[in-house]
């Protein structure tokens, strides 16, 4: 995704989260009186990876632009247990309103982030790329996107209109995978072609139709060694990527066949929100 589109989702994704949160106005922080300063401060009370700071940033630029924001981390930094990530100050009801929306987007992107940099820690020592798949929180797919590379692992298509995953039923309607191939090819000349198999006999196919990227479901370890090897002898071989039954428990196996890429679901949409905390100061007059 390009800089404009993520810096447009952020401001997208913004305004419909406190559209659905403060609505016609918060009543509780208008029980505080309007012109009350206060500063605060949030932590982290878990180890994470930090990811989110534009959708803070963007939470109180739309609620509040006179609210000022300190950061004292970066997306991506690996920060642990007690660490101060940012401090702000400006009206106490700015503060408060804003409070759950930018902690939502910066729990949920942390956590998805420090899920990445677990599963990329794992294959750390191999050449194989993590991708994310298209198991998004609705509405979230950018931001869970964006926090997936900040945790060290890697995007696989963004959605269905820029690159070709071709599976059991499209290749049924088409009448076979070469025909699939080809009429990706006729209709997207240069986006990515990639089919997905579930035996040798469809490997076989995909590689004879010259698909960009060869998904290999299900397949057991041994079965990817086979797939792996088979695919050095062309003369243009795919990339390969495992698919199905990966797991903390088995994708060092998985990694250790030689595919090219393993796509995980569980990196966006299993993954557990960072457990943060914002602390409140009122100014004395």
């Amino acid at each position: 995704m390009s800089n404009s589109q993520l810096a447009e989702e952020i401001r997208r994704s913004v305004r419909t989260a406190l559209a659905e949160d403060v609505g016609s106005g918060d009543i509780t922080a208008a029980l505080i009186a309007a012109e009350q300063m206060a500063s605060a401060r949030v932590i982290t009370r878990e180890d994470c990876i930090v990811c989110g700071r534009a959708w803070v940033d963007e939470v109180f630029a739309q609620l509040d632009p006179e609210v000022e924001l300190l950061w004292q981390v970066a997306d991506g930094d690996r920060v642990s247990a007690d660490t101060e990530l940012y401090q702000l100050r400006g009206r106490a009801r700015s503060l408060l309103t804003g409070e759950r929306a930018a902690l939502n987007f910066l729990q949920l992107f942390s956590g998805t982030a420090t899920r990445a940099a677990y599963y990329a820690g794992l294959v750390g020592h191999t050449q194989v790329k993590v991708l994310d798949t298209r198991k998004t929180i609705p509405g979230l797919r950018f931001g869970q996107k964006y926090a997936v590379t900040q945790g060290g692992c890697h995007n696989h298509r963004i959605g269905l209109f820029d690159a070709y995953l071709i599976k059991e039923n499209h290749i049924a309607a088409c009448g076979g995978i070469a025909q699939a191939v080809a009429q990706a090819r006729h209709n997207s000349p240069g986006k990515a072609v990639e089919v997905e198999v579930e035996n040798f006999a469809e490997l076989q196919q995909a590689l004879a139709a010259g698909c960009d990227i060869i998904m290999l479901d299900n397949f057991n370890n041994e079965q990817l060694r086979e797939a792996v090897d088979l695919n050095k002898q062309q003369q243009n071989p795919a990339k390969l990527e495992a698919s199905g039954n990966v797991n903390q428990h088995t994708i060092v196996g998985i990694a250790e066949t030689g595919v090219d890429y393993i796509s995980i679901g569980a990196l966006t949409k299993d993954c557990k929100a960072v457990d943060l905390s914002m602390r409140l100061s009122m100014d004395k007059d």
